[in-house]
């Protein structure tokens, strides 16, 4: 797997037995954390099935020191589901932590895992992120518009870009949507900071803005309603206090120009316009 240029992860469970009901690592966690680092593995995310009775921020943070212990850096994704509170606890636990349920390929259960994941911004930074679930994008239930608006707003959260479809069946629209290099750049952005909504009229209209390590924004302009809809960003609600920006649409791979004080698109229905805003010089 290394040899491919990919990295190994691995899944368990924190409980008796995994949601599929195999063996766990409740009570191996020195045993399973000294394998993992012996077969390479880079990656491990730990689920909470079948853990009735257990507190889950000392059950993580068990396996969190047992994994330092085997002298392998091996990322630990928190997987409860947000029923524990994770942001309250989970930072220096482990790298990723799950704020939602699973996610579903529909455009509702993505939308409700923005939502849920949205309210924990302030917690993130480097090294620590939280997780809304893995992307849907390329599984068909959804459109490449929804495909593209979901892959957006998780690189404006900072999340986790983990593909959940097959690569091996990947259509060049799907790997257009996951390789697109300028949305990638705002998810990595070294700041590390989780973007925020910062507008919404009704809700069905939002807006989405990410600070940068350069000064500039990332916005995601959303249309969740079932209508083309004009959307309007004010740059002093992204925290661009100035009379003029540049905007550049990282979908389009386009330079859209100067703008003084906001800047507007026609959105189509579930859709979205994202663009990089950097105040003028």
């Amino acid at each position: 797997m290394h040899g491919k240029g990919l990295k190994f992860g691995i899944y368990t469970d924190a409980g008796t037995k995994t949601c599929q009901g195999r063996p766990a690592t409740l009570g191996h966690e020195e045993q399973d954390a000294r394998t993992y680092a012996a077969w390479g593995v880079d990656y491990v995310k730990e689920d909470w099935c079948n853990a009735t009775g257990l507190v889950a921020p000392i059950q993580y943070a068990k396996f969190r020191d047992a994994l330092e212990r085997a002298s392998r850096p091996i990322v630990l994704s928190i997987c409860e589901w947000g029923s524990n509170q994770p942001w309250e606890w989970a930072p220096p636990v482990g790298n990723l932590w799950r704020t939602t349920d699973d996610i579903e390929d529909r455009w509702s259960s993505m939308l409700s895992n923005l939502d849920q994941n949205g309210q924990h911004a302030s917690v993130a930074r480097p090294g620590a992120w939280n997780d809304p679930d893995m992307l849907e994008v390329g599984n068909g239930g959804m459109t490449d518009d929804e495909y593209r608006a979901h892959f957006s707003l998780w690189a404006i959260m900072a999340a986790p870009l983990i593909a959940g479809h097959d690569v091996r069946t990947m259509s060049p629209a799907t790997k257009e949507i996951l390789t697109n290099r300028e949305v990638i750049a705002v998810d990595q952005d070294s700041l590390g900071r989780q973007g925020i909504l910062v507008w919404e009229s009704p809700p069905e209209l939002q807006v989405w803005s990410k600070p940068l390590a350069d000064g500039s924004r990332a916005v995601a302009l959303l249309n969740r309603s079932g209508a083309a809809a004009k959307i309007t960003a004010s740059f002093a609600r992204l925290g661009l206090h100035v009379d003029s920006a540049t905007v550049r649409d990282l979908w389009a791979h386009v330079d859209r120009g100067h703008f003084g004080r906001e800047f507007a698109a026609e959105v189509p229905s579930h859709a979205v316009v994202m663009v990089r805003v950097t105040a003028s010089v």
